[in-house]
């Protein structure tokens, strides 16, 4: 049989393989976006199936922790930190201490904090300030932060009110036991938690990682279902040690609360 392409000279030949490689290329990049796509809508609905008390779909993937291998440098670590705890990229939080009070908390972190003539504090609040100079979210940030050169937070109610992730706060007397029982909830509701001790060591937080942004409200109903679920469950705990839910709004308000 003759090869309908043997007259072709090599150049052509090279030419033409090369046009129909980028054309396939092409179509699997766009299959690809496809897929996210459409994961991204059933990330959605099941998170909606959750809230409203019922079991998620079969292949669910809300909230789904990311299936990295274990960070070996710096760069490595740095990415993980990014991917699992996405937040606003723009203004990050900053742990603050008085250390006359010592009283702590969270401010965004700003090029004009205190410059003497420009910022107010504590007379005017970072977020009604007229002279915000909020700076990004950067690895270098991130780097310092894993490295104990300072305690940064994550803003996790983005622009157009979703979120990446959702995160129970546990802080009473009673709270190993009462987020085990919520993490034993969530394992029987089929959906992957993360539980994490809390600097001061007397708290944890619980953390769920969505794998496409998801509206902060219906995060925010699915935790309650959750908690709810486990007080029903678990009618011994009072679930006194609970605090809060991050993002702990559906809306954005004038400034973000850091987790």
């Amino acid at each position: 049989m003759t090869d309908p392409n043997s007259h072709m000279t090599t150049p052509s030949r090279e030419a033409a393989l090369l046009h129909a490689i980028a054309r396939e290329e092409a179509r699997l990049a766009s299959i690809e976006q496809a897929q996210q796509r459409v994961h991204a809508r059933l990330e959605t609905l099941n998170a909606e199936l959750v809230s409203l008390g019922s079991q998620p779909g079969p292949g669910a993937r809300l909230p789904l922790l990311p299936n990295m291998p274990a960070p070996m440098t710096s760069a490595d670590k740095v990415a993980l930190f990014r991917q699992l705890f996405r937040g606003r990229d723009d203004v990050y939080p900053k742990l603050w201490t008085n250390t006359t009070t010592g009283r702590k908390g969270y401010a965004p972190a700003c090029a004009n904090e205190w410059v003497r003539g420009i910022c107010e504090k504590p007379r005017v609040k970072c977020g009604e300030c007229p002279n915000q100079a909020f700076l990004p979210m950067t690895d270098q940030v991130i780097l310092d932060h894993l490295q104990g050169r300072h305690v940064v937070g994550v803003y996790p109610l983005l622009t157009d009110e979703t979120c990446w992730l959702l995160a129970a706060d546990f802080d009473k007397s009673s709270w190993a036991d009462d987020v085990l029982a919520f993490a034993e909830t969530c394992r029987t509701a089929g959906v992957p938690v993360a539980v994490e001790r809390s600097r001061s060591g007397q708290g944890a937080h619980a953390w769920f990682f969505f794998g496409a942004p998801v509206a902060a409200s219906l995060a925010r109903k699915m935790g309650s279902y959750l908690l709810t679920e486990t007080m029903s469950r678990r009618h011994q705990l009072s679930m006194d040690s609970y605090d809060r839910l991050f993002p702990n709004q559906d809306t954005s308000p004038a400034a973000a609360s850091a987790t």
